[in-house]
């Protein structure tokens, strides 16, 4: 399967599609106005950081503690009840009075149920798809997530400004629930990939089995860290420039979109490996010229250049695949999802805490250098070969 047309022939791929990205426009929307909303009443780049991104640091709670669940729950059953509790949160969020600390402990709750998602919806999506095709229709999940993206700051600042922010999150927990009605509609009926119950235990047990290979280590860290550090810089959008914030998180999500389709549509298969460590870098160094504060047409440039680096996780994503076990491949992608959230909610929290003691572009150029010395020390150990696939693994009753 090479083309975007043989994905949408498969049936329940679209509905797939959609629900994700009714889910990731709603988190777009809702992302710009709560940070818009607690930057105006509090004045702080940091808390302004993790307003947007903050949430994600749930995410390490929930990946030792509930991501046994992406394996042991009917699918189209959690992909509905994850995006009915992302729309009630929002509708939460928009409640007039609602203190900063009632703010963040919300964000904490979303973050932690949330980080069960990425292992139902990309499990679901590696069987829905033949094998050779997890890349391509990876690809389109991440398209769809820069266009939303794209679309998401841009309506969400326009939202912003004609209704304000709690109109805003409004908006975005109607998207989240429609995305609901699209999954219970739209998927199929399927059992869980694994037998037993969701426990804190089983979710220990298959973590460490996940974590015990090297080479997976490895690739996992080169998921999560160039990444996080990078979103980092991002998240310092809105104390860089406050008026063209939604324009610099949309050529954000535009750079991020002309990577994917490049590395998953046009680069052949046997060619995408070499890419990695180009990729890893390119996501980073367009932020050092941040070091000479450079004015809005310059920024963008250098954003949109950096943004198409993240191409980089599609790579990294096929050869997490080729190193994981079918019967645990739902846990090892939430995994990732979850190690990627939490370690952007770290890269936001670090970058606003610089921000906070020297400026917001001394913060993106400390960050960008960050990720590239994070690279080239990872580098040596994604250069070494896969090992053949590994046996499937029984799961505790």
């Amino acid at each position: 399967m090479r083309t975007y047309r043989q994905l949408f022939g498969v049936p329940e791929f679209t509905p797939l599609l959609a629900s994700f990205s009714l889910l990731a426009t709603a988190s777009t929307v809702s992302g710009i106005a709560l940070a818009s909303l607690v930057f105006a009443s509090t004045h702080s780049p940091l808390l302004a950081a993790l307003s947007m991104f903050g949430g994600s640091l749930a995410q390490a709670v929930g990946a030792v503690a509930l991501l046994s669940a992406a394996d042991r729950l009917p699918p189209r059953a959690a992909e509905t009840g994850l995006a009915v509790i992302a729309g009630a949160g929002a509708a939460v969020l928009a409640l007039p009075g609602l203190p900063v600390p009632a703010i963040f402990a919300v964000l904490f709750g979303l973050g932690l149920t949330g980080s069960v998602g990425g292992g139902v919806r990309y499990g679901l999506l590696a069987e829905i798809l033949p094998e050779d095709a997890y890349v391509l229709g990876r690809s389109a999940l991440n398209m769809s997530s820069g266009i939303t993206q794209i679309a998401g700051f841009a309506v969400g600042g326009v939202l912003v400004a004609a209704l304000s922010p709690r109109g805003a999150l409004l908006v975005a927990a109607a998207l989240a629930l429609t995305g609901a009605a699209v999954a219970l509609g739209g998927l199929s009926s399927r059992p869980a990939r694994s037998a037993g119950r969701p426990s804190v235990r089983e979710t220990w047990r298959v973590n460490r089995l996940i974590w015990s290979s090297g080479p997976r280590r490895c690739v996992y860290l080169a998921l999560w860290l160039p990444n996080g550090l990078i979103v980092g810089c991002e998240a310092l959008f809105v104390s860089y420039a406050p008026g063209h914030a939604g324009l610099l998180l949309a050529v954000a999500a535009f750079g991020m979109l002309v990577g994917d389709v490049a590395v998953g549509r046009i680069v052949p298969p046997r060619w995408r490996s070499r890419l990695v460590t180009p990729l890893l870098f390119l996501l980073a160094a367009p932020y050092l010229v941040f070091a000479v504060r450079p004015g809005l047409p310059l920024a963008v440039s250098a954003v949109v250049l950096a943004s198409a680096g993240y191409a980089s996780n599609l790579v990294l994503m096929e050869r997490l695949l080729e190193l994981t076990p079918d019967d645990i491949q739902g846990q090892s992608l939430g995994l990732h999802t979850s190690g990627m959230l939490t370690l952007q909610g770290v890269g936001a929290t670090l970058a606003g805490t610089v921000a906070q003691h020297t400026s917001a572009a001394t913060a993106m150029v400390v960050m960008a250098a960050a990720s590239v010395a994070v690279s080239l020390a990872l580098v040596p150990g994604l250069r070494t070969p896969a090992p053949a696939p590994a046996a499937p693994v029984r799961t505790a009753p």
